[in-house]
């Protein structure tokens, strides 16, 4: 079954030259796309936004951790190592399961989510693009949908765990955005002392 879905969304690659594109683009350079999202939220947005922000990276780095360790007991190829597979960019033949890509994508989606305080089109977009992402995966040959599920249920658990104990890990995020705009106002002040007058 696993291998069946693989072969047919896989498959659907090689006919168009666009959607290979667009593919290729999420798959490589999806979780960069949030950085640079949240990186703008984090710069245009109010502490609150800053303090969600600070959570979904945290969920991210847990969810990664988690792949990690699953990885040191479990190892499953990669499709392109057992199978005849359209092969759209090379990857390196490590474990399959899970995918870092989509664990750290859905972390940073469902966090943004489940906080509850970021509504409209954001979180959604966000988890349209961690969709995406997820399918790109298994599109350009690098895991199959088995992976792709499994890193979803490891994004949501990370999630969760992180909300749970967040009151943990605020005083850092406090911490942080404290620190940012320390520096930011600093460099604010030294601009406007080399302005001309």
């Amino acid at each position: 079954m696993n291998y069946a879905v693989f072969q047919f969304i896989n498959d659907l690659s090689g006919h168009l030259i666009w959607l290979d594109s667009i593919m290729v683009l999420v798959s490589k350079y999806g979780l960069e796309l949030f950085a640079i999202w949240l990186g703008f939220v984090w710069v245009l947005g109010d502490d609150r936004r800053r303090h969600i922000v600070a959570q979904s990276g945290f969920a991210g780095m847990l969810a990664l951790f988690l792949n990690y360790v699953i990885a040191q007991f479990y190892f499953e190829p990669r499709p392109f190592v057992s199978h005849s597979v359209h092969l759209l960019f090379p990857h390196a033949a490590d474990a399959s399961f899970p995918s870092d890509h989509t664990s750290g994508a859905f972390a940073l989606a469902l966090t943004v989510l489940i906080c509850k305080r970021w509504s409209g089109w954001w979180g959604y977009s966000m988890l349209a693009l961690a969709v995406a992402t997820g399918i790109s995966r298994v599109y350009v040959g690098h895991h199959y949908p088995g992976d792709v599920i499994g890193s979803i249920v490891v994004a949501f658990l990370a999630s969760l765990l992180l909300q749970s104990r967040w009151i943990l890990l605020a005083p850092l995020s406090t911490f942080i955005i404290k620190m940012y705009k320390k520096l930011f106002f600093r460099l604010l002040a030294r601009k406007k002392t080399e302005l001309p007058s």
